[in-house]
């Protein structure tokens, strides 16, 4: 991803899209709370935060990740259509093993 794009993404992510883009809600719950959430690798908060206010995804298909430290990795595709209803993730992640 260019520089340019990388920084459309983050100015996407931080403001909401633009008033003319049909977005789809996604909405997360799981643990644990401090897991970082990245949208097709722009950070959009912690899940305990995404959890509360949920993410305005523009249509069309996405990567969404979940990390947090001593935990495996999430990762999943989603695709949000117009005119659908919300996207439901549920994010349990699952320790390390010893």
């Amino acid at each position: 991803m260019s520089w340019r794009a990388l920084a459309c993404a983050a100015l996407l992510v931080a403001c909401g899209p633009p008033a003319n883009v049909p977005t789809v809600s996604m909405r997360m719950s799981g643990g644990p709370p401090n897991a970082s959430v990245t949208v097709d690798d722009i950070f959009v908060g912690n899940l305990e935060l995404v959890t509360k206010r949920g993410v305005a995804l523009p249509a069309g298909v996405h990567h969404i990740s979940v990390e947090a430290p001593g935990h495996l990795p999430w990762d999943e595709t989603v695709e949000a259509k117009e005119g659908q209803g919300p996207l439901r993730l549920d994010v349990k992640l699952v320790p390390v093993p010893d």
